[in-house]
């Protein structure tokens, strides 16, 4: 079934999703800020089709989140190395997986967690703040129409 494009929508969400939105392409962005960059490499952490592993990388590169790069052993093979355009996803992945770990997971049950590397201890979730640091919630929030 093909989705609907949401390219010339107003909603910088629903354009979003038009380019991350399938489940695959976001878990090949979170396998590539933890380092892999291999089509091998990504096909054996995610158990994916090679078409479909290819299908996604191509799409993530023509929307420059990912790009091709000759791989860092000098070998003849190329890599897949996210772009800035694919790193600023990172705060949008950490809230993916704070929501999943606050509503998606029983008490006890095992899951991964991320850390900071030099502390070793577990992020700060992220919060909704305004021009002067304060928290906000939806109801503090509107929607409008702008020009750039």
């Amino acid at each position: 079934m093909r989705h609907k494009s949401f390219k010339a929508n107003l909603c910088p969400v629903a354009r979003s999703l038009d380019t991350i939105g399938e489940w695959w392409s976001l878990l090949i962005v979170r396998d590539a800020l933890f380092g892999i960059r291999r089509f091998s490499d990504f096909q054996k952490s995610l158990g994916l089709a090679k078409n479909v592993l290819s299908a996604r990388l191509k799409k993530l590169v023509a929307c420059g989140i990912m790009e091709q790069v000759p791989a860092s052993d000098g070998s003849a093979y190329q890599e897949y190395a996210l772009t800035q355009k694919g790193r600023e996803l990172l705060p949008v992945l950490v809230a993916l997986r704070e929501w999943g770990e606050s509503y998606l997971f029983s008490r006890g049950e095992k899951r991964l967690q991320v850390l900071d590397k030099r502390t070793r201890k577990p992020l700060r979730r992220l919060e909704v703040q305004n021009a002067k640091g304060e928290i906000l919630t939806a109801n503090d929030l509107e929607l409008v129409t702008v020009t750039n």
